[in-house]
């Protein structure tokens, strides 16, 4: 049986410098390997409400040159209550409230799925009120599935 001082001695000579006392590289970064960035619900929805309005400029010229706007809260409350979104016609803009739409619409299942429903199904009735129409007449091709 040999000694295994003669083999550790043997490696301690080949052995990179980097190496801690105890033949261990050092500790690595906290972000190694490189992580996706953080997707965060603000993300997710200004996502989803993107995503919804090029699909109604595509589909519609008349919101062509319509800005859709995303906010927190509106400034303050009407008749109704708290309302979800705002349709500016003489300025050409449709400012949408983040808040009241996740927090004051109940889903019966709690998913990504359900919550980019709300608020894409949020964007067509605020651009069905720009528009005086019904929000199935925006884009009945693209709801057929569900």
């Amino acid at each position: 049986m040999a000694w295994r001082k003669t083999r550790t001695s043997e490696r301690a000579a080949v052995r990179p410098a980097r190496h801690g006392r105890h033949g261990r590289e050092g500790r690595s970064s906290v972000v190694r390997p490189p992580l996706p960035p953080l997707d965060t619900r603000v993300d997710r929805f200004d996502l989803s409400v993107g995503t919804a309005a090029e699909f109604l400029r595509s589909a519609w010229s008349e919101l062509r040159d319509v800005r859709f706007e995303v906010a927190d809260m509106p400034a303050a409350t009407d008749d109704d209550g708290i309302p979800r979104w705002t349709v500016l016609r003489d300025e050409r803009r449709i400012v949408l409230y983040r808040l009241p739409i996740e927090r004051l619409s109940h889903l019966h299942r709690d998913d990504e799925l359900h919550h980019r429903m709300l608020v894409e199904g949020s964007v067509f009735r605020a651009a069905a009120e720009y528009l005086d129409r019904d929000p199935w007449d925006l884009g009945p091709e693209r709801f057929r599935y569900f």
